[in-house]
């Protein structure tokens, strides 16, 4: 159950700075879950167990910097900021994961050296681990059938919940495949999003454009939880001409009250076997019937359906059902908001007090032109105790190119609480991270992150790019990076500092209309912004919140632009500590820069590393390490610095990494395409 009674402790800020003691309040999270909030705010929380809401968040502002204890990392990047930095020692340089039969997939660890252990995860894995409350959460699809009602040939989007201490496997939330198809939900592709997770209640988005809440207890508490009771589950299927007569002769035997051998195997196979006394009853002849009775040695009514050319099985979930999630609430973004996501929902949502941040990943369709749903929502902010949507927002509007895979960040800048969210117009737009006002949120800035003479062209040759990454709050500056879809290849890539202060329309240009001397401002337009001969033209803006940008750097001051002087597309976030920042391009390089740029605006680039395959992922920065995974299985282990241009160790880890490596309690956590590894230094 969630912790209600209000937990009051002190911090000490330092008597030389203060001569006082100051007093935080936090509610419903042990200390260290408090403090993972942010870096240097605390945060006062209500009851995840309230249904009420207070009418703003309180934000305590201390003068120093709280680290966390390096024990959790509770959310992606793992905190609102994003800056995936966290304070853990004793971490290993080094690492051997043994060998795996490609054919058994039998380990030999013979060989194997600082793994503390590993766990199977499905077929492909796009999620980043998430570390909190003894647990380790991972998105990903059902490879591992890890469900005996859900075998590895089911495809589902799945979170999956590990022990902490051995890799044991705990929970599962399956999410069955859309109707729709690709276009909304990519096979075999899975949860794609990091959860978030606050003291004993989780947050994720499923593939099924789903917001959900999850009690990271599961029904190993003994408990159903939250406002979602009972939920159906399904336990099987039977399908038409798929075993000779079994169909048929299953329906006469459903409607004389009785169960066939077929359904019977079915329930076998699905761990709920059947018992002796299960009687079944017709609700609707040839169409529904209910069975009351004994299985899988609980006594539960299971539903029975004609769907179709199937006849499915159906139970509802409850505390004897230890491996599946314990659902607190759900909210359909595509039935309620009308959203129509390309391919799949990617984001991971993030929380500032009682609100809860969405990016609900509206886009095209499967033709690449059309936009189904141009009036849905592309950013909301939801009470995270309840469900409830407190404000919508559509900026991108007709002009989102592609999808909106995004995620949000949140950080107090210039004094004010800002939630950035990255549309799918190429534009980063943040908003005041509060309850808004008649539904709608109070805009801060926006900045265009493409030129404005840069195109869009389908496929992926042009030049106007998406934001995937995730902009990461650091030193009161705001840091993205553009990119786009991994299978539109490799680009032209930009990155930008941006000053959060400033108001209004900040981008690096503004488009204008060249008429009679004058410069008439023009509507953003979705694949040119600037089209020059039409007679427009990009001015640069007075207003612009450039601090400094990157694209190209003649590092060897040859005159030539070499392949590793370019900044290309990237699907990474950036990870910055002492003023150094490390990125990673989907061209396989990794860029050491300076944070602070120069006062005029240029970037300073310290470094450029090839790694020879393209990297989807982020920098880990802790222990005076750097750590970036490839598509070829392969990690580098960088000592922390700018001079240290070449890596200390390159790891394989026996299959692609997609996801980015984090780090808590002394140990690495990294999901490899099917495996989730937790590494360590013996203790």
């Amino acid at each position: 159950m969630v912790r209600t009674e209000l937990t009051a402790w002190l911090l000490m800020i330092g008597s030389a700075i203060l001569g006082a003691m100051t007093t935080v309040l936090f509610t419903g999270c042990q200390p260290s879950v408090a403090l993972a909030v942010a870096p240097d705010v605390a945060t006062q929380v209500s009851s995840p167990a309230s249904s009420q809401s207070s009418p703003e968040v309180t934000e305590f502002v201390l003068p120093e910097v709280i680290m966390t204890e390096g024990k959790e990392w509770p959310q992606w990047g793992g905190t609102r900021v994003r800056n995936n930095v966290p304070n853990v020692k004793n971490l290993p340089e080094s690492w051997n994961i043994g060998k795996f039969d490609r054919r058994t997939g039998d380990w030999d660890g013979s060989k194997a050296e600082n793994i503390r252990w590993f766990a199977e995860l499905g077929s492909q894995t796009y999620g980043n681990p998430v570390v909190a409350g003894g647990r380790v959460f991972v998105g990903t699809n059902n490879g591992g059938g890890y469900l005996k009602r859900y075998p590895n040939q089911t495809d589902l989007g799945c979170l999956l919940a590990f022990d902490q201490s051995n890799g044991d496997f705990l929970w599962q939330h399956s999410s069955e495949k859309l109707i729709t198809g690709r276009v909304h939900d990519w096979p075999l592709q899975g949860i794609c999003c990091a959860p978030l997770v606050e003291g004993e209640r989780l947050w994720f988005v499923t593939s099924r454009g789903e917001v959900r809440c999850l009690d990271t207890e599961g029904f190993y508490d003994g408990e159903d939880d939250g406002a979602v009771q009972g939920e159906v589950a399904r336990v099987g299927d039977l399908m038409d001409g798929a075993d000779g007569d079994a169909f048929e002769e299953s329906l006469a035997s459903l409607n004389k009250g009785e169960l066939s051998d077929a359904l019977r195997k079915i329930l076998t196979d699905a761990g709920s076997e059947a018992g002796s006394d299960v009687k079944v009853a017709t609700v609707t002849e040839n169409k529904v019937w209910n069975a009351t009775g004994t299985f899988g040695g609980v006594e539960r009514t299971l539903s029975i359906k004609q769907i179709g050319p199937r006849i499915s099985i159906f139970k509802s979930l409850g505390v004897h059902d230890k491996q599946d999630a314990d659902v607190i609430w759900v909210f359909n973004m595509m039935d309620e908001l009308g959203v129509s996501q390309h391919n799949m929902c990617a984001c991971s949502v993030t929380s500032y007090g009682d609100l809860l941040f969405v990016n609900t990943s509206n886009g095209l369709d499967e033709s690449h032109i059309n936009l189904p749903a141009p009036d849905a929502p592309s950013f909301i902010c939801m009470d995270k105790n309840t469900g409830e949507v407190l404000w919508t927002d559509g900026s991108p509007g007709s002009n989102i190119l592609h999808g909106q895979w995004s995620s949000p960040s949140i950080e107090v800048l210039g004094g004010v609480p800002q939630v950035m969210f990255c549309g799918g117009d190429g534009i980063l737009y943040s908003f005041k991270a509060s309850r808004g006002q008649d539904g709608k949120p109070e805009l801060l800035w926006q900045f265009d992150c493409n030129p404005k003479t840069s195109k869009w062209v389908l496929g992926g040759e042009g030049t106007r790019n998406n934001l995937i990454a995730t902009p990461v709050a650091y030193e009161g500056r705001v840091y993205i990076a553009v990119g786009q879809d991994p299978e539109h290849g490799e680009g032209e890539g930009h990155l930008w500092c941006i000053d959060p202060t400033k108001r209004g329309d900040v981008s690096p240009q503004l488009a204008v209309k060249m008429e009679d001397k004058s410069r008439t401002p023009i509507k953003h337009k979705r694949t040119q912004a600037v089209e020059p001969e039409l007679g427009e033209a990009a001015v640069d803006n007075p207003n612009s919140a450039v601090l400094w940008h990157y694209s190209l750097a003649d590092q060897n001051d040859d005159g030539e632009i070499d392949f590793e002087e370019e900044m290309h597309r990237s699907c990474g976030t950036v990870a910055i500590k002492d003023d150094v920042l490390y990125i990673a391009d989907f061209s396989g390089l990794l860029h050491c820069l300076d944070a602070n740029g120069t006062p005029d605006g240029q970037a300073v680039v310290h470094f450029t590393y090839d790694m020879f395959a393209q990297s989807w992922g982020s920098p880990l920065i802790s222990d005076g390490k750097v750590y970036i995974g490839d598509e070829d299985g392969d990690v580098c282990v960088f000592e922390f610095g700018p001079e240290n241009n070449e890596p200390i160790e390159e790891i394989n880890m026996g299959s692609s990494v997609y996801s980015t490596p984090v780090a808590a309690d002394e140990t690495i956590f990294i999901s490899t395409k099917d495996k989730l590894f937790a590494i360590g230094l013996p203790k």
